[in-house]
């Protein structure tokens, strides 16, 4: 569908060519990434590269009522206190041991990051964890390191971990069960021998003296407990909301629609003995915690990626990826994985994965069908999500971390962090090629 555009351009150009535009822009972190999208998205409808409405069917709202759902879940959560105490908690199990400390908050940091997401866990778990090294009196980028890797591996694990998965979820038809039952398995592993290789890595940081570790057992998990009885709502509804996201499938329910409505019940049940203006208010600040630029980032990508799909450039890449692999399932599983992990160590995952989604449904037909290629949305999330981890810039959650640490007079430098995690991340998806071929490619 190569018709011409505003100026007499083919189409298919200025498609691809507002794309590459918009990436390039998004790389060079100069512009807030949400105005680039929209721009992008604009100028798709502007060029008269896809008309209006076929840019609203482009969006998934989906995605888009899922990220804001669990947004406002978490904002609420966020403000009892649970995951400081959880954290403290984590600490004193180990008696305060380093290595012990290491591997809990780590270990907390995966399942938060699985069952939220990896940049509010960091947000959270990061603080505590400065004031523990503190405490200990030992370096702590042992320790933050081990937690943006554990972040971005805990994240790839379920439907609502990371937003690629998110986005494979939603558009591919896969449900939370799904992801768990697929990835889950090989994310455990692939935690536990990073956690590991951290330990060798760094072992002569974790060492601490008798008496710091006792000021770690002095903490008071109790105090970081804020509001108890909004504590108890909050993980009454996230309860439910996790529950719904296992049973949507079969109740035939998208999972934005159950996270939209949790956010509501919560909304609700937190500010019920409030009057109308207190409500208001609290509303008003809740969604103002919401990461709009995220959301907007979104709306403008699915628009871009819709004009390049319009425009059949999306078809052509994918009739030379099957060229390339032969048309071997098994080889084009393989390039998907590994070209998705090294893209997203350098790029943003989110764009990668917009881009990514329709090249893949466009090999369906020559594989067997949607249920065919399933093997090939797993290879996709798992290079995406753990290819976050090969640099500094591979992941949001990455960048928090970064900013707290430099803060707190422990700058991370991109060349100090690329060289310890680029081969742990190559490893990982190492573990994950061989789990591929072993469950779905042997």
């Amino acid at each position: 569908m190569n018709h011409a555009v505003a100026f007499g351009l083919p189409a298919a150009w200025v498609a691809v060519g507002i794309l590459l535009g918009v990436y390039a822009l998004v790389m060079l972190e100069r512009f807030n990434r949400a105005v680039l999208a929209l721009l992008g998205a604009g100028l798709m409808i502007l060029l008269g590269v896809i008309t209006q409405q076929e840019a609203i069917h482009g969006i998934d709202f989906n995605t888009i009522g899922l990220l804001v759902g669990m947004m406002v879940i978490v904002s609420i959560t966020q403000k009892t206190g649970v995951f400081e105490y959880v954290a403290i908690v984590a600490a004193k199990a180990v008696r305060g041991h380093p290595v012990g400390v290491m591997f809990m908050l780590s270990t907390v940091t995966a399942v938060f990051s699985a069952f939220l997401d990896n940049v509010t866990t960091v947000l959270l778990i990061v603080p505590v964890t400065l004031l523990i090294a503190d405490a200990l009196q030992v370096r702590p980028y042992p320790y933050l390191f081990a937690e943006i890797l554990a972040s971005n591996i805990g994240g790839t694990a379920t439907l609502i971990g990371d937003p690629p998965n998110i986005m494979i979820g939603s558009q591919a038809h896969l449900s939370f069960y799904d992801f768990l039952v697929n990835l889950t398995p090989i994310v455990i592993p692939i935690f536990l021998f990073t956690a590991a290789l951290i330990w060798l890595m760094f072992r002569r940081d974790f060492v601490a003296e008798e008496e710091r570790r006792r000021l770690v057992m002095e903490f008071n998990e109790r105090e970081a407990i804020r509001d108890p009885v909004l504590l108890k709502k909050s993980l009454t509804v996230l309860a439910g909301v996790i529950a719904g996201f296992t049973v949507a499938h079969a109740v035939h329910l998208e999972p934005a629609t159950i996270a939209l409505f949790g956010a509501a019940v919560l909304l609700l049940w937190r500010d019920f003995a409030k009057d109308l203006e207190a409500q208001d208010h609290a509303f008003h600040e809740t969604f103002g915690e919401v990461e709009w630029t995220t959301i907007f980032f979104f709306v403008g990508l699915f628009v871009v990626v819709a004009g390049v799909e319009h425009v059949g450039v999306i078809d052509w890449l994918a009739e030379k990826t099957l060229a390339l692999t032969g048309g071997d399932f098994a080889k084009t599983a393989a390039a998907i994985l590994w070209v998705s992990a090294i893209a997203s160590a350098v790029i943003d995952n989110i764009p990668f994965v917009a881009t990514m989604i329709p090249l893949i449904h466009d090999m369906a037909p020559a594989f067997g069908g949607e249920e065919a290629i399933r093997p090939l949305w797993w290879a996709l999330a798992l290079g995406a999500c753990l290819g976050g981890n090969g640099s500094l810039i591979g992941a949001s959650a990455n960048i928090i971390v970064a900013g707290f640490a430099q803060r707190a007079g422990h700058p991370i430098t991109f060349l100090t962090f690329t060289k310890h995690a680029f081969g742990l991340m190559l490893l990982s998806i190492a573990i994950a090629h061989a789990y591929l071929v072993w469950r779905y490619l042997g």
